[in-house]
């Protein structure tokens, strides 16, 4: 019977010291500890667009899955389309974990076609995961004579601009020079919230936007008459907008394929979430963990259901392998988009 005891007691002894000796190590790696601690969560777009409600969304959820449960605090960064953002993450936030968040779907995109305002590679952010992927729609008033793509050709559209890294900046200049149509951009709105509004003045008359954001916000636009689809893209087309022209369908050679192809990749990123680079193998695995879970916490998605977000969620390291892909894309494809849009 002692020896047994006495057997037991080793063990549990060696336990102890087995965990003491765990604990050192995940210490010794930099194993986060964020208790009673607020989180900076970046969000690369104004107040009520749909980086907006994705990243408010997520940030009061994800908390719950992090060591201390912190605080994740919301801090809208809409400068320079959303660049401003991922420069902040890549030069100057802090690289422990404590600052994060939802950057620009078409960010990663800027560096490689040579936009000087991008101070960041792409490749060396730490990506988390995104929520979902996307289809990108470009939308027009009925009222403002557009009824399909071909009117595009023969007319300008006039369209809102929320910044120089997003979609709305991005795909109508890309379309102006690949295929010769006329959109007109209207510069300086903050988020697609706002140019929605705009729409309703009449002040422009139309917006290329995330098709889950432009549903959203205005569910009746389309069945109602007061809106047209013109277009579509996204890496297939979407069997829902059969008459909306699927971009790809309109590239003619190898090379207008190639191009389209990168431009719109945007739509595979999503709603992307990313960190400084150099963070400890253990920090991002930890915050890559977090956003895995809280894809998957009921209070999460019942929370996203409410406003109409659909969660299809992609992790880190599928985003990290798709942008370091993008970057294999042909230098004289990347310079000839970035002339355009740049």
């Amino acid at each position: 019977m002692s020896s047994s005891l006495g057997r037991i007691g080793y063990t549990l002894a060696g336990v102890a010291a087995s965990l003491s000796i765990g604990s050192f190590q995940a210490a010794a790696q930099g194993a986060p500890n964020y208790a009673g601690k607020s989180l900076q969560f970046v969000i690369a777009a104004g107040v009520g667009g749909g980086y907006d409600q994705w990243g408010r969304t997520i940030a009061r959820h994800m908390g719950r899955y992090l060591p201390g449960n912190p605080t994740l605090v919301p801090q809208n960064m809409p400068a320079g389309g959303g660049i401003a953002a991922s420069n902040h993450l890549f030069t100057t936030a802090p690289r422990d974990g404590t600052s994060f968040g939802i950057i620009t779907r078409d960010s990663p995109l800027a560096p490689m076609m040579g936009n000087t305002a991008a101070k960041f590679d792409p490749v060396k952010l730490n990506w988390l995961g995104t929520p979902t992927t996307e289809f990108n729609v470009c939308v027009a008033r009925t009222a403002a004579g557009f009824s399909s793509h071909k009117d595009l050709y023969e007319k300008t559209l006039i369209v809102g601009d929320t910044g120089a890294g997003t979609g709305t900046h991005i795909y109508p200049l890309a379309l102006n020079g690949l295929f010769g149509m006329k959109f007109k951009l209207i510069t300086g709105f903050p988020s697609s919230a706002d140019v929605f509004l705009a729409i309703e003045r009449g002040e422009v008359d139309g917006i290329c936007e995330s098709l889950d954001s432009f549903r959203e916000k205005r569910p009746d636009w389309v069945s109602s008459g007061k809106m047209k689809i013109l277009l579509q893209g996204g890496a297939a087309p979407n069997p829902d907008l059969k008459d909306a022209a699927f971009v790809m369908d309109l590239a003619k050679t190898a090379e207008e394929k190639a191009a389209v192809n990168f431009l719109y990749a945007g739509q595979g990123i999503g709603r992307p979430l990313a960190a400084p680079p150099d963070l400890s193998p253990v920090v991002l695995a930890t915050l890559r963990k977090a956003f895995d879970d809280t894809m998957k916490d009921p209070e999460f998605l019942a929370d996203a259901a409410k406003v109409k977000l659909r969660v299809q969620p992609l992790d880190g390291q599928h985003l990290a392998d798709l942008i370091e892909g993008l970057t294999k894309t042909p230098q004289d494809i990347r310079d000839k988009i970035g002339k355009m849009v740049n």
